[in-house]
C-alpha cells in the first residue's frame, strides 16, 4: 500500500453539455444526487480513505462548488432563529481537510490530461496522487471507500486504476481494460465488441497516480483527435516500465453526465438509502 496518500484531484470544470440546458445555471458536478450534490460522493469516499488535502480543478465561472464547501453565516443564523439547530450538522464546512480551486481556462488546451498537468506543480516529488472526475462515483450500500480499497491494492511506489463491471453484452459502450496474468494494465480497447473485449472491466478514470504521471500529463502532446489524455500519459509510463494495478470497484458505478445515469444514480441512492 503507498504511503502517505493524502492528496485528491478532481477535474470540475466541464461545462457539462450534455446536460444543457440545466447546466448553464447549475454545475454539473452540483447536479443533485439525493440531497447532496454529485461531488460530493466523490469527496466522502476521499474522506474515509484518508484523503484530507483536495485539489478541485474548476471552471472560471465557477461559484457554487466552492459555496456548498464554505461556511453559509446567514443560513446558519436563519436555522438558529427558528430553532432548527438540528440542522446546522448538515451544512458545516468539512474538518480537518485543506481544499484548493485550481481555475483552468476555458480556452486553450482540452482534455483529461489538462486539470491533471494543471494541479501537477502541487504534487511533491516522490508523492502519489489520487485522481478522480467530479461527474461519477462508486456507491457501496455499506458506506465503505472505494478509494482506500485502491490504496490498500496498489503495491507501494506504483500506479493503481479503479475499474468497474459492466455486463459483458454492453461493453461496446465503453473503454475495456486489458490487463497482463498479474492483473496489471496493458491497455485501453475502446468500445469493443462483447466477443472481442478482454473483459468487462471498463476505465472509469479514477486512479492512483505518481508523481512521474502527473508531469508526463502536463508535458504531453495532443492526441489525433487534439486532446490532451489522461490515459496517454499513463501508456507513456507503462511503455516505459512502469506498473499500473487494476482494482476491480466492489460497488455500482454511477454516472451523472446524462440524464439518464443520473436518473438511474438517484434512483439507486435515494432507493436504498
Amino acid at each position: 500500500m503507498p504511503m502517505n496518500v493524502t492528496k485528491a484531484i478532481i477535474p470540475v470544470a466541464g461545462w457539462g453539455t450534455r446536460r444543457l440546458p440545466i447546466t448553464k445555471t447549475i454545475e454539473k458536478c452540483m447536479l443533485p444526487i439525493g440531497n447532496r450534490p454529485l461531488v460530493d460522493y466523490v469527496v466522502q469516499d476521499c474522506l474515509q480513505a484518508g484523503i484530507n488535502d483536495i485539489y478541485f480543478v474548476v471552471g472560471e465561472q465557477s461559484e457554487q462548488l466552492q459555496d456548498y464547501y464554505r461556511s453559509n453565516i446567514t443560513l446558519n443564523d436563519y436555522l438558529r432563529r427558528n430553532k432548527k439547530q438540528d440542522k446546522l450538522e448538515l451544512i458545516k464546512p468539512l474538518e480537518g481537510v485543506k481544499l484548493h480551486y485550481i481555475v483552468q481556462p476555458s480556452y486553450g488546451k482540452y482534455g483529461t490530461a489538462v486539470p491533471i498537468g494543471l494541479a501537477a506543480p502541487y504534487v511533491s516529488e516522490g508523492e502519489s496522487v489520487v485522481v478522480l472526475m467530479g461527474d461519477d462515483f462508486i456507491w457501496n450500500e455499506d458506506g465503505s471507500s472505494e478509494v482506500a480499497r485502491l490504496l490498500t491494492a496498489t503495491p507501494e511506489g506504483s500506479c493503481g486504476l479503479l475499474a468497474a463491471r459492466v455486463p459483458q453484452e454492453t461493453v461496446g459502450k465503453y473503454g475495456v481494460i486489458e490487463t497482463d496474468v498479474e492483473g496489471n494494465y496493458r491497455s485501453i480497447i475502446d468500445q469493443p465488441s462483447p466477443e472481442e473485449a478482454p473483459s468487462n472491466l471498463i476505465n472509469i478514470s479514477k486512479y492512483l497516480l505518481t508523481k512521474e504521471v502527473l508531469d508526463k500529463a502536463a508535458g504531453l502532446a495532443p492526441a489525433h483527435n487534439g486532446e490532451y489524455q489522461l490515459p496517454d500519459a499513463i501508456n507513456q509510463y507503462v511503455n516505459e516500465g512502469g506498473r499500473v494495478k487494476v482494482v476491480a470497484a466492489e460497488g455500482e458505478y454511477l454516472d451523472g453526465g446524462s440524464v439518464e445515469g443520473w436518473l438511474h444514480a438517484n434512483n439507486v441512492v435515494v432507493g436504498r438509502a
